[in-house]
Formats: structure tokens, sequence, C-alpha cells
């Protein structure tokens, strides 16, 4: 799988007249990719993901704040972080991040999503350090992290949680997309008697129209069947349970804890973490999955190491990948 570097377009000429049809922009800005410690060329686990207008920031492990400075993101666009759980290697950068947004004007609340004990974190952080925050922070503990759920709504998306299994309470995230209207055929418009201009525009986001004589044509007369919309998905800190391939089933892009190689299995399930090779099982038995990225490395592996881990996954699922500190990832829509 090799993803396309810029937003797709589509360039229709057949109607006699140029036309764009543009995709939402969607990419993963990968932040920190070490488990347990930070290291001199690897910050603690974090991705950050760019949806047009919107950003989300999943972890917030030490060294965020580095990796935003030198990627130049605009931190004061993030809508929400989601936090996995609170051990200290997905947390310790938390308060960073909101001292750093406090140097910013920000009109929009910030709202941080986690499981229970986040809020008693950000709260004991707050008044500890006697932060000074300018803005609106609200606090979502997600109450029964044992349930599947939604935890973020958007004008055509969501954020699901799924509960991991971990050493202490753990859930992964998946952001997907709703559904788009299916391709537009301007032959069958042209059949419909419908004259080209906005009435085609109309037809093309779904709407239905009403010609002069009395007759209205639908929307689902001159598309094709619905697109699926994209789905991204973080998973980081857990045990190789079943409970988890039906919600990263069909991720277009999969960021997966790939912290142990096969040689240290005993050793990764005694901490409630797997191996690179046990993801790329869950990758593949899931089905339907683009492309998986590896995070949350051992300190044990140098850089060199790495490839081990990569070996392993690919034996397994063959569309697996290492990210690095400051690795973009675009992610395009399937059609």
């Amino acid at each position: 799988m090799h993803y396309c570097p810029v937003t797709c377009t589509v360039v229709d000429n057949t109607i006699g007249m140029l036309r764009l049809y543009t995709h939402m922009n969607m990419e993963a800005f990968i932040l920190g990719t070490s488990g347990t410690m930070p290291l001199p060329n690897r910050h603690l686990t974090s991705v950050l993901l760019r949806r047009e207008g919107e950003v989300f920031l999943f972890d917030a492990g030490e060294g965020t704040q580095v990796s935003l400075r030198s990627l130049n993101l605009k931190w004061k666009k993030i809508s929400a972080i989601l936090i996995s759980h609170t051990h200290a290697d997905h947390v310790t950068g938390l308060p960073g991040m909101l001292m750093l947004s406090s140097q910013v004007d920000r009109d929009e609340p910030l709202t941080i999503i986690g499981p229970p004990r986040i809020a008693e974190y950000v709260e004991t952080s707050r008044r500890v350090l006697e932060m000074y925050i300018n803005f609106e922070i609200r606090v979502q503990e997600i109450s029964d992290p044992s349930t599947p759920q939604e935890v973020y709504a958007g004008e055509d998306f969501a954020i699901r949680s799924f509960p991991l299994r971990h050493s202490r309470t753990c859930v992964g995230y998946s952001l997907i997309e709703d559904e788009r209207p299916g391709i537009f055929h301007p032959d069958r418009a042209e059949a419909s008697g419908v004259p080209r201009g906005p009435l085609w525009s109309r037809l093309q986001a779904g709407e239905s129209v009403t010609m002069p004589d009395g007759r209205v044509v639908e929307s689902q007369d001159v598309l094709g069947p619905p697109r699926r919309g994209r789905k991204f998905t973080y998973m980081t800190d857990t045990l190789p349970v079943d409970s988890v391939l039906e919600h990263i089933r069909n991720s277009d892009l999969l960021i997966s804890e790939g912290m142990f190689t096969e040689e240290h299995r005993t050793s990764a399930y005694e901490k409630k973490h797997m191996t690179a090779a046990d993801a790329g099982r869950l990758a593949n038995r899931a089905g339907g999955i683009l492309s998986m990225g590896l995070i949350h490395y051992s300190p044990r592996f140098t850089n060199r190491d790495l490839k081990e881990l990569l070996v392993e996954a690919r034996r397994e699922f063959p569309d697996s990948f290492l990210t690095k500190d400051r690795m973009h990832i675009p992610i395009p829509n399937r059609d």
C-alpha cells in the first residue's frame, strides 16, 4: 500500500466543462514512537490526526510539544485530545500541551477524552503547577471503558472507543467518516432531462430537484451506490485479544503497538503488551485494513533493531510499516 502524497482530484471533461471533485484531506502525523521512556531520537507515543479544519491528538507522551513545533503544526486548532490510558508514557506531555495552548488565542474549548482518572490527572496538574489557562477545558471521562461507544461526534464523522486489555484500564479509538454520495453519472442526468448547471450540483450533493413539468428527479436516479468514508484507528498497550477485530476491521490506516519481537513474547504478555507479529496477525484476521503502522517500540531496540519488528509484522500482514517520529502519512479515499 502506498499512500497518495497529495489530496486527490478527479477532472471531469465529459460534460464539456472543467470540474474538480476534491476529497476532504485527512492525514496523520507521528509525534512520538517510543514506549516506556523517551530516547534521544524517539519521543514518547503520540499521533496527531488532521482532517480539514479539525485536529485530534491521540495520547500525549513526553516530547509531544517538540514534534509539534518541529513540524510547525498548529496546536491551536486541536479539537480534542484522546488518551488511551493514564500510564506516564502516554500522558506526561499533556500538562505541557495545556500550557502551550495558553500561549495563543483560543476561542474554542479543548476537549480531553479518556478513561477514568484522566480528569483527576488534569485537575491535579493544573493545581500543582498553577497553570495559567485562558480557554475552556472540557474533560470527558469514559464512564464504562469496557463498552464500545461513541465519544466524539462531528458533522460527518464520529470517534468511537473500544476496550483493550492492559495492566490499567485502556481503550483504542477509531475515527470513522460517514458514507459519501455515489459517483455522479452525467448521462443519467441528461436522460432525466436535468439541464447542466446548478441542478447537477444539487443532485451530486444528494438533493432532489423538481423540473418545470413537475417531475421530481431524485439523487439516487443519477448517482452510483454510496461510497464508504475513511477510517483511522489507534490501538496501543494491549494483549492481542480477539475482541478488537471488529473495531479495527476496514481501517484505511491502523496505528498499532508493535512493542516486542517474538523472542520477547513472554515478557510482552507479562507486561500486557503484544509483539509486532501479534499486531500483524490481528490486522490480517480483521480484514479490510489497507495499511498498518507499528508504534510504541520498546527502548531495548535501537533504530537498526526495529527492522526485526517490521520483518515479523510483514510475515503476518505484508502492508505493515515502521512509523518514525515526525512522519507524515496522508490518508486518501480508497476510490
